[in-house]
């Protein structure tokens, strides 16, 4: 029913989610991801709800995309405005891979279960009832600890990039 759905469909909603964006690449990465998420769902699909819920989740993946662009282009302000740097080449910014050992080591201070939950959460997209149900761990404990995860992750990145 979804294959069919995204055979017959795909062309359309790719037409609403590309209105919304700035680029085409991206509305073909988000409607593809409008159709995994549908496939990896265990609720109940009906040829009823189907489309509305297709078209929900594409406004959902829209809506983040946009806040992480804009969560984006609030750091490179910062990052100018800081004093840090006047331009934003290549030196006066800390380098891709250069983050990401930062964020490894930041990582590797937290206790075993907020490690996995933070990794599964950041590196795989998952989200808190995805993991909860994955660890076969409580909702509120998995939120709770992805939290102190972020907390602590978020100190140790303002101690390391001030220095």
């Amino acid at each position: 029913m979804i294959a069919d759905y995204y055979e017959q469909h795909r062309d359309e909603i790719l037409g609403f989610v590309s209105k919304q964006l700035q680029y085409a690449y991206e509305a073909e990465d988000i409607v593809q991801n409008v159709f995994v998420r549908l496939l990896c769902s265990d609720k109940m699909i009906t040829p009823v709800t189907l489309p509305n819920l297709v078209y929900t989740i594409a406004r959902n993946l829209v809506c983040d995309y946009w806040r992480h662009h804009r969560f984006v282009e609030e750091y490179e302000h910062y990052m100018i405005g800081s004093g840090k740097s006047d331009s934003m080449d290549a030196v006066s910014v800390y380098g891709i891979m250069e983050m990401t050992e930062i964020l490894e080591r930041g990582i590797a201070h937290l206790s075993d279960s907020e490690r996995v939950i933070y990794r599964m959460n950041l590196f795989e997209g998952l989200q808190v009832s995805e993991i909860s149900k994955t660890l076969h761990i409580n909702y509120k404990s998995v939120e709770n600890r992805l939290g102190a995860a972020r907390k602590e992750i978020r100190q140790y990145m303002k101690r390391v990039l001030a220095s």
